[in-house]
């Protein structure tokens, strides 16, 4: 089964809802894809338990009042080819062909391990945040908040929100750049004036800077953090214990289409120009895609590539400068919250890397890359297909063990029942070859506009 449309969105976060908007605007046929039921991505997703005002609900509603957008929840892109995807969706797989085609397909955390990091009990911070908003029960736990980057007050105020008895949050970044980061705050004064309230909200909550998790402890669940930091070395009680070190971009399938790669330290992004077209014809990317940039970035950008994806360039150019200076937001936090040696050297060679194929850190030593490992060791071979083992070893052992320095996304780009891909395998056949030889550059700093 084939259907047409002029432009597919992956991704309903809100990059991906901007397109949609903005290329629906100009007349275009629009099909909007997600895994999720409903839209808002990782930023708006909906909380069943506090049903506060839900942006990505109401900028969903509009946009299908208008019949232009085409909303496909719970289905997934397995396959891309040159002016089509291969979507699965309730066990049925169908193609959807375009004209144009936008990856808005957002960022996943970084995880790295630690002595401890595979007990019950510990999550990610932005995974303790879906968890919370999804009804997972948290209220009157200790729960501990630690990384670095402002996910992490966002992470303690829905966990507060929820009941949670926030002890502590630790940054790991150093106080003088915290410092340096709030005292350039006043050029954007609306991400001034959410800081402020977070931290309001967050009040009687104490925020430790070079401060970072050395191991965890605990008898079949975590019971215990040690910390490591400015206050020597410590241990705390806790119930529950959340550690991320900010995003990583989801790149698989703009790996699969063949698109052009930029490095940013140890991972990479979607190289795009200024108006955020790709290297390959009719396919553009926005938001983290192309760098971890936020909300507002995620916004301007894929209102712009909504905008190029239906034939209006004009329309896009007009907003290049909102993107710059988004843009330029971004950059300040790989510079303030890089993350110290102390971080990578908390893992040893017996922490488990890959929990799904239960590889650990010291079987991986005598392998140059990522490929020469997952062949060794089948690292990154296990459900979450090197998702977070693949992203870790990057950050901890460099870029040749980056995923993207690797063979490439091959289709399926996510794990798909047999019946779909029995039902099109020449689709899947007929899908371009591994990306490998798609190049990946060394650009100027994340957050520059090309």
């Amino acid at each position: 089964m084939t259907e047409r449309c002029d432009v597919v969105v992956v991704g309903a976060g809100p990059a991906g809802l901007a397109a949609a908007r903005a290329a629906a605007s100009h007349g275009a046929e629009v099909a909007l894809i997600d895994m999720q039921a409903n839209a808002g991505g990782q930023v708006w997703r909906r909380d069943v338990r506090r049903p506060w005002p839900d942006p990505a609900r109401d900028r969903l509603d509009a946009l299908l009042d208008g019949d232009r957008v085409r909303w496909l929840g719970q289905a997934q892109v397995i396959a891309a080819g040159p002016g089509r995807v291969l979507v699965e969706q309730a066990g049925i797989a169908y193609e959807l062909e375009y004209g144009a085609l936008v990856l808005a397909t957002g960022a996943r955390e970084l995880l790295l391990p630690f002595p401890g990091w595979t007990l019950p009990g510990v999550t990610g911070a932005g995974g303790l945040q879906a968890l919370l908003k999804q009804g997972w029960p948290i209220a009157g736990k200790r729960v501990l908040i630690a990384g670095s980057g402002p996910l992490l007050l966002a992470a303690a105020d829905t966990a507060r929100r929820h009941g949670a008895r926030v002890v502590a949050i630790c940054e790991q970044a150093p106080a003088a750049q915290l410092r340096a980061f709030a005292g350039q705050l006043w050029r954007w004064p609306g991400k001034l004036a959410q800081a402020a309230a977070l931290r309001a909200r967050l009040l009687g909550t104490p925020y430790r800077a070079d401060t970072w998790v050395a191991a965890a402890h605990g008898d079949g669940r975590v019971a215990e953090v040690e910390l490591h930091g400015a206050r020597g070395v410590e241990r705390v009680g806790v119930d529950h214990l959340a550690v991320g070190y900010g995003l990583v971009p989801n790149l698989e399938l703009a790996q699969q289409l063949g698109c052009e790669l930029q490095a940013h330290g140890a991972h990479a992004s979607v190289r795009v120009d200024a108006d955020l077209r790709t290297n390959v014809a009719g396919v553009y990317a926005a938001g983290e895609a192309c760098g971890i940039g936020g909300r507002d970035c995620a916004l301007v950008e894929g209102a712009m590539a909504g905008h190029a994806a239906a034939g209006a360039p004009e329309a896009a150019r007009v907003l290049r400068p909102q993107r710059q200076r988004a843009r330029a937001f971004a950059a300040l936090l790989p510079e303030h919250f890089a993350l110290r040696a102390q971080i990578a050297d908390a893992a040893t060679a017996d922490s488990v890397v890959c929990r799904c194929e239960d590889v650990r850190l010291g079987e991986l030593d005598a392998h140059a890359g990522w490929r020469a490992a997952k062949l060794a060791t089948r690292c990154g071979m296990g459900s979450c297909q090197g998702r977070i083992c693949g992203a870790a070893l990057a950050q901890l052992r460099g870029a040749a063990f980056a995923p993207s320095a690797g063979a490439g996304a091959r289709p399926p780009v996510f794990p798909v029942r047999l019946a779909a891909l029995a039902a099109s395998a020449v689709s899947l056949h007929e899908a371009p070859p591994p990306a490998a030889s798609a190049p990946i550059t060394h650009s100027a700093p994340q957050g520059t506009v090309p």
